[in-house]
């Protein structure tokens, strides 16, 4: 995936709310636009490197820039949750998963029963229902989500669990936006309920996948599947 060209460099101030952070940009305070609600404590610290992508031209907003990745010492991280759809649909598009062998169409946002998932796959065999979950906490080489409680998540893997209940497919894949991985698991220090309705969700069939990225300044590209440790 291509990200926008050029990115400009910041240095990072703070945080204001989930969306919303100051940077100091040409010897400026500046607002940007955070698009992650997660914590990201470890990347968001004051002083950290940051590069910024300017909005699209025509849209009405009240930041010009997004904050894109974060530079941990020469590990370039992205901070937008929204690559990791992304990455996800240009991947299965391009045929990159095994897994997912054998779909031939792909519909985004999609609601089973009470819950609006990410993705549903359709072709050959059940219908395959996905979720796709950004992560950006590495430690000790183990990539963990989330990084702060998500009711929302443990909704979505609970939901997953009941459509493979119906007879289709269920799968929740981890994109991990940076390069230092080894491998994936729950973080339960951070939301033990989500860990263990992803441990049943999985008992009951549901699948779940983590897969690592390449990032650089260009472009964000599979890196491979990571293994996972519920």
């Amino acid at each position: 995936m291509q990200l926008p060209s050029p990115l400009v460099e910041a240095t990072f101030l703070a945080r204001l709310n989930r969306f919303a952070a100051l940077v100091r940009l040409n010897g400026a305070e500046t607002l940007v636009h955070v698009a992650n609600s997660g914590r990201l404590r470890e990347l968001l610290q004051p002083g950290n490197h940051v590069l910024l992508a300017r909005a699209a031209e025509g849209r009405v907003r009240k930041t010009r820039y997004d904050l894109c990745l974060v530079d941990l010492d020469g590990l370039l991280v992205s901070a937008d949750s929204r690559n990791a759809n992304g990455l996800a649909c240009e991947w299965l598009q391009q045929r990159l998963l095994p897994e997912f062998q054998g779909y031939t169409q792909m519909l985004r946002e999609q609601t089973f029963e009470d819950s609006r998932l990410d993705l549903l796959l359709t072709g050959s065999g059940p219908r395959c229902y996905v979720e796709v979950k950004s992560v950006t906490l590495v430690e000790q080489g183990a990539a963990m989500f989330p990084d702060a409680p998500t009711t929302r998540g443990r909704r979505h893997v609970q939901a997953l669990a009941r459509a493979v209940a119906q007879g289709h497919r269920g799968a929740v894949v981890f994109v991990v936006q940076r390069a230092d991985a080894d491998a994936f698991r729950p973080n339960d220090a951070a939301d033990l309920a989500f860990g263990a309705a992803l441990r049943g969700a999985a008992r009951q069939g549901m699948e779940v996948y983590a897969y690592g990225c390449r990032v650089t300044l260009e472009e964000m590209t599979l890196a491979g599947r990571l293994p996972v440790a519920l």
